[in-house]
């Protein structure tokens, strides 16, 4: 869910991403941005993956340290540190599990709980896949809660527990309704119904590392 595992930065090369990065708030110790859905977190090897998040900002705010990460179709709210001190506290708390995140997801088919919580332990799979494995897994847990339904698709609202990676598209796979637009865990309808991958990070609480002061960004999500 947070990394760019998604891709084999190695042999893939990513398409060029035309939209800009949205800076939504910004002081001296951090920046919170709106990642466009189509851009790597981080550079890849490959070196016709140069775009990336941090190849961007870095220009902009020469310490600029990544804190987590999106996968590469995932748009919204990511956070960026701005000194040593202030991302090794972002970390502490992501560790920690304090740092409170939502998501918007798109799912196929109509699901027919209201709400729930998906309680399926991860494990790697076969690159760039992860796996559910109940033996050897971490335990990794999906609250979810409906928006909106109809008869092909289904609005949500994820609030992840845990950080596990692929976790909100390895989940709702698992639950028998994949993320429309998801290229690794889907059904060859789910894959084809959008151009990108229907999650968005659109809301991100967090202490600040500084002040002490509560914060909560937000993004709205674009589909």
């Amino acid at each position: 869910m947070v990394t760019d595992h998604t891709v084999n930065t190695d042999e893939f090369i990513a398409p060029p991403c035309d939209e800009n990065i949205e800076i939504i708030y910004q002081d001296d110790a951090l920046l919170a941005i709106n990642k466009p859905s189509g851009l790597l977190s981080l550079s890849g090897k490959n070196p016709l993956n140069k775009d990336s998040v941090h190849f961007r900002l870095v220009h902009l705010f020469p310490t600029a340290l990544m804190v987590h990460r999106l996968d590469f179709g995932t748009s919204g709210v990511m956070l960026i540190a701005l000194s040593k001190d202030v991302v090794k506290n972002l970390n502490q708390q992501f560790s920690h599990r304090s740092i409170r995140k939502t998501y918007t997801a798109v799912l196929h088919g109509s699901v027919e709980q209201d709400n729930g919580l998906l309680d399926f332990p991860i494990d790697r799979g076969v690159f760039p896949r992860q796996k559910i494995c109940y033996k050897h897994g971490k335990a990794a847990q999906s609250a979810f809660e409906v928006l909106e339904r109809s008869e092909h698709i289904t609005r949500v609202t994820f609030t992840p527990h845990t950080g596990r990676t692929h976790q909100l598209r390895i989940h709702s796979y698992q639950f028998g309704h994949p993320i429309v637009g998801c290229d690794l865990y889907c059904t060859d309808e789910s894959k084809v119904m959008a151009n990108r991958l229907l999650l968005h990070a659109n809301q991100l609480a967090f202490q600040h590392p500084i002040t002490g002061q509560e914060m909560c960004i937000s993004s709205p999500c674009p589909f």
